[in-house]
């Protein structure tokens, strides 16, 4: 006895194909985002600069000499499908924070993002440091800090969306190779961000440093004193992994007050 077997209608062709599953596209965290990083033209904050916009920002590059330097990070965020300009200022003269920020927001936006990376570092023996070397940094280490953060604060209040960071170093804590000069500049960023983060808390501002120690960049190669045999790790660390650190903090907003150390062991805390 044979079997029945019922033929089903096929449907048409539109309800045979199996649709293809959504995309999800991955938008970056920090898109639309305008950060602006000083002392951009090498180093920590060409990589710190470089990172963000791989984040999704569109990044002001400021520098004060080097403008060659600054256009190629430049050229290579542009490669990145981001915005990015480059701001001639020196970032302790009150004048020309004022006029880089307006030429910023002009250009780009209002500073969501900022990284106080600008700085010196110039080696003396106790012995040598004079009065003139230690104004010098805490004029381009710290007052710089303090002067571009006043500047992009107001926006940053207004938008209830700010980060700000600070580019401190381990000389704050344990002295380092350069001189009490340098480590007194860096010590007092540390001070002036925790100010900011207990002041600005509630405004959706978040404050934080980074302690970097002996990152292979013309700054540290350049001093005699610097060697890695006094990183436990073994080795200079990098400006990228030291950049790594800073696209972390701007991506998120339950840090604030906080000093990350990206030290290869020389400090722990």
């Amino acid at each position: 006895m044979g079997t029945t077997r019922s033929i089903l209608p096929l449907k048409d062709a539109a309800q045979r194909k199996t649709p293809h599953p959504p995309y999800h596209v991955i938008v970056p965290k920090l898109n639309g985002k305008i950060a602006l990083v000083t002392g951009a033209s090498r180093g920590i904050g060409a990589a710190c600069a470089i990172a963000l916009a791989q984040a999704g920002c569109a990044v002001a590059l400021n520098y004060r000499e080097r403008a060659a330097d600054a256009e190629r990070v430049r050229s290579e965020i542009e490669k990145l499908r981001r915005r990015a300009i480059t701001v001639q200022a020196d970032a302790s003269s009150p004048e020309q924070v004022n006029a880089m920020v307006a030429a910023v927001e002009q250009q780009l936006g209002a500073v969501s993002v900022l990284v106080n990376n600008a700085g010196i570092a110039r080696v003396r023996k106790v012995e040598e440091i004079t009065e003139a070397d230690f104004e010098e940094h805490m004029r381009i280490n710290l007052k710089s800090a303090f002067l571009v953060t006043q500047a992009v604060l107001p926006k940053m209040r207004e938008q209830r969306w700010g980060r700000l960071i600070f580019m401190s170093s381990v000389a704050a804590q344990v002295g380092g190779v350069v001189g009490p000069h340098y480590a007194a500049s860096k010590a007092g960023m540390l001070g002036l961000m925790r100010g900011y983060a207990s002041n600005l808390v509630k405004e959706g501002v978040t404050s934080n440093a980074i302690c970097p120690a002996l990152i292979d960049t013309d700054m540290v190669r350049a001093n005699p004193r610097a060697n890695a045999s006094v990183i436990p790790v073994g080795r200079f660390g990098t400006s990228e992994e030291t950049a790594s650190v800073v696209v972390m903090l701007a991506e998120n907003g339950y840090i604030t007050g906080q000093t990350i150390n990206v030290n290869g062991g020389w400090y722990m805390s």
